[in-house]
């Protein structure tokens, strides 16, 4: 059987900015924060993280962050994924010497390619690093989509150990299950999909709703796993409205938002992506205290 990364709720965490580039120091707050409640893995420089408008030292500097922070408590999953293949293997090598415990690598966007594309490039990414690999599927963003038959071959290269599934497509997901079984676990990428995609053999989820509910997050997978599936389904149901919230506007626009109004100095998200409008941060609000009630 394959590697299992880890079991759960997987924070995509955010980064916080200020005049001098990351603040690190309100970084590691954060990354301490979630694992004190109980998040299963910490996944950096994702589209929650803006990597897009990081520079590959911010990059550096805030994955390192993270790996000291964590100290072996919670794997380190480094978001590496780029439209230039050299770029990523290059990235891969540099990330592999900080620590981190995995890579999540998104398809190639904008260039895009074939289905036969994404198996060429995710098998040459895999044979330059000993790391295991999440896959990241999100049409949404990319404009790519991996098809199970793809996932299905790529599911056959050892370190390729899972794929981050934020098509939204159930029924894709469910095929991707049927053909890949235990040579791909599947991450929900979409925090209003977590429990239907656990209940056809997920494995949890890589969350933006964590960064703000991490104990909450780690829960609803927890009791689905221990098998109390109507609490589990509760939870799921429960959080709609404050997820649908924090997608009311471009991720990851409204969970930095979030994060300064539950007390971090998170800062504004980088151009092209703007602060929250003030009716999207009255809504964001009054769902966060809602929350906080229950």
């Amino acid at each position: 059987m394959k590697k299992i990364l880890f079991k759960g709720c997987g924070t995509a965490i955010s980064t916080p900015f200020n005049e001098e580039g990351v603040n690190l120091k309100e970084f590691a707050k954060l990354v301490e924060e979630q694992i004190k409640n109980q998040v299963d893995a910490i996944i950096v420089c994702g589209t929650t993280g803006e990597s897009a408008t990081m520079t590959e030292e911010e990059r550096l500097q805030t994955i390192e962050c993270a790996v000291k922070t964590s100290n072996g408590r919670v794997p380190i999953i480094a978001g590496t994924g780029s439209n230039n293949t050299k770029a990523v293997i290059e990235m891969n090598k540099k990330v592999e010497k900080l620590g981190v415990d995995g890579l999540l690598i998104v398809t190639p966007y904008y260039n895009k390619t074939t289905q036969q594309g994404l198996i060429e490039h995710y098998k040459i990414i895999a044979q330059n690093t000993n790391l295991p690999i999440i896959l990241y599927n999100v049409p949404s963003r990319t404009g790519v989509n991996i098809k199970p038959e793809t996932c299905l071959e790529l599911s056959k290269i050892e370190n390729i150990v899972a794929i981050k599934e934020a098509s939204g497509d159930l029924s894709q997901i469910a095929m991707i299950a049927n053909l890949c079984r235990e040579n791909l676990s599947i991450y929900s990428g979409n925090d209003d999909q977590i429990i239907p995609i656990l209940s056809l053999g997920g494995m949890g989820v890589i969350s933006v709703l964590s960064n703000i509910k991490p104990k909450y997050t780690h829960d609803m997978c927890q009791e689905f796993f221990n098998g109390n599936l109507k609490e589990a389904a509760k939870m799921q149901i429960d959080a709609i409205p404050l997820i649908k919230a924090l997608f009311s506007e471009v991720n990851p626009i409204p969970v930095k938002a979030a994060l300064n109004m539950i007390g971090y100095d998170y800062g504004v998200p980088r151009l092209p992506l703007i602060e929250m409008s003030e009716e999207g941060k009255e809504k964001l609000k009054k769902e966060l205290i809602k929350n906080d009630k229950r």
